[in-house]
């Protein structure tokens, strides 16, 4: 028996194996050496056979942890629904959101659930922050940040920046409680009460929030799901309403997680200009990227219109409460609204995250989580294809959900009332948007790990939401 035919023959049982779904999407194929032991073969063989699926784009490796079976996005139908453009108006944010919020969901199929050990990256976290907090010396303690947070977390984040394709210096950054405040502040140095603001529909709920408080109106413009923000549809508004900002998340954009093409990031930039209104960059998401972590609109700022917003509360913990915010012409008004708004961050956290970014950890930690999101997310998309009713899913390259559009009979919003007493959570779409529309949809994240309790959350969810 040839070499030649062996890694054909092991290709050929590996192939039939997925096909069959013995391995479903997302999950591990036996290692190498198993495979070595079970057929006889070679590491050489078996590496090669495994190298040809790869090649085909049935299988991926992933470094330390084998070879998985691959998701192949064209094989998924992408959400269509898109919003109709209305005229602009007051905002009234559901109280639904407050009580996904106190249930601890916004991100999970289990209310106020708790497993398992703490992530590697997260026990480093720990580590630098204590030691921080031990390195507090005489009475400082009596003494507040200076305005615009630790010169050392901004150098840590400026050299995170650089390295994504901007040069920021420190003093273009300012340091934040979290990203939520970032783009309160972003939104109440560029605009007054009653402005109208663009935003992306479907859209991050947590901007509505803000422009109800702020008693902006809002304009929402139609996405794709996997492009983002619709431009043509962005300079028909901008034709007809004056417009002071536009919200959006190029990278991986809630809930869909499209990822904005160049071409769309440079018209974006241009309209701005010749609208004149300010560009608010939520970023949040950037960092959870599953391959390369794309560049930030800001790198393409030349006119010093675009407000940069993130966090680590996505990619690290939600519990740090550390954003951080690049004001462009806004900047000096941003760290006066910060003192206003916040007075000052915690030193000892800072100073904590800034030595978990030098050491190296922060991207270990990401280099990891890209490996157990991807997974995830392949799973989640997995058991969504197994459904018996036809549905549309996002296959986003980022972020932490998938946006599902299920048949149009579907009520979302009705059926979290019963999901509820059933013990799950889920996020109906109508929340991602003033318009009342998106009834049929809903944002399923893949932020946890899949364990027996989320699994069986999971698979109620057909009969939640299709016997109606």
């Amino acid at each position: 028996m040839s070499a030649e035919y062996r890694y054909q023959q092991l290709e050929h049982w590996l192939l039939k194996g997925i096909q069959e779904q013995r391995w479903r999407l997302g999950e591990r194929l036996p290692s190498i050496r198993a495979l070595c032991q079970e057929h006889d073969l070679s590491k050489a063989t078996v590496q090669h056979a495994l190298q040809r699926l790869e090649a085909q784009g049935l299988v991926e490796a992933r470094p330390k942890a084998g070879y998985f079976v691959a998701l192949q996005p064209r094989a998924v139908r992408q959400p269509q629904a898109r919003v109709s453009i209305e005229a602009p108006r007051p905002v009234n944010v559901s109280e639904l959101l407050l009580d996904i919020m106190s249930r601890s969901a916004a991100f999970d199929l289990i209310p106020e659930f708790r497993s398992g050990d703490l992530p590697p990256g997260i026990v480093a976290l720990n580590r630098s922050i204590g030691r921080a907090l031990r390195r507090q010396r005489g009475e400082d303690y009596l003494y507040y940040d200076e305005p615009a947070g630790d010169a050392g977390l901004r150098e840590q984040l400026s050299l995170h920046l650089a390295r994504r394709g901007w040069i920021a210096s420190p003093d273009q950054l300012c340091v934040t409680s979290g990203c939520q405040h970032a783009l309160f502040l972003a939104l109440k140095a560029c605009c007054r009460p009653g402005d109208v603001v663009a935003v992306e529909s479907p859209g991050f709920y947590g901007v509505l929030q803000l422009l109800e408080q702020l008693e902006l109106q809002v304009v929402e413009v139609p996405t794709s799901s996997e492009t983002g923000l619709d431009m043509d549809a962005l300079e028909e508004v901008l034709t007809h309403w004056k417009v002071s900002a536009c919200v959006v998340s190029p990278a991986f954009a809630t809930p869909s997680g499209a990822l904005m093409p160049l071409a769309s990031r440079q018209r974006l930039l241009a309209l701005a200009q010749q609208y004149d209104l300010a560009v608010i960059e939520d970023d949040i998401y950037a960092d959870t990227a599953l391959g390369r972590i794309p560049d930030p609109l800001k790198a393409l700022d030349q006119d010093d219109r675009v407000i940069l917003c993130s966090s680590f509360s996505k990619c690290l913990s939600r519990d740090l409460r550390l954003g951080w915010i690049a004001g462009a012409r806004w900047h000096t008004r941003i760290q006066h609204l910060k003192l206003v708004t916040q007075l000052a961050s915690s030193r000892y956290l800072q100073q904590g995250v800034a030595e978990f970014m030098q050491d190296g950890s922060f991207t270990t930690h990401l280099r990891r989580q890209r490996n157990d999101l991807r997974g995830r997310r392949d799973r989640l998309i997995a058991f969504l294809q197994a459904w018996s009713t036809e549905l549309r899913v996002s296959v986003p390259a980022g972020g932490l959900a998938v946006w599902v559009e299920l048949p149009e009979e579907v009520d979302t919003l009705a059926s979290y009332p019963q999901a509820l007493k059933q013990g799950v959570v889920i996020t109906p779409g109508p929340l991602f948007s003033i318009s009342g529309q998106f009834g049929n949809c809903l944002r399923l994240s893949f932020a946890h790990p899949w364990d027996d309790n989320r699994i069986q959350a999971l698979n109620r969810l057909p009969s939640l939401l299709l016997s109606r």
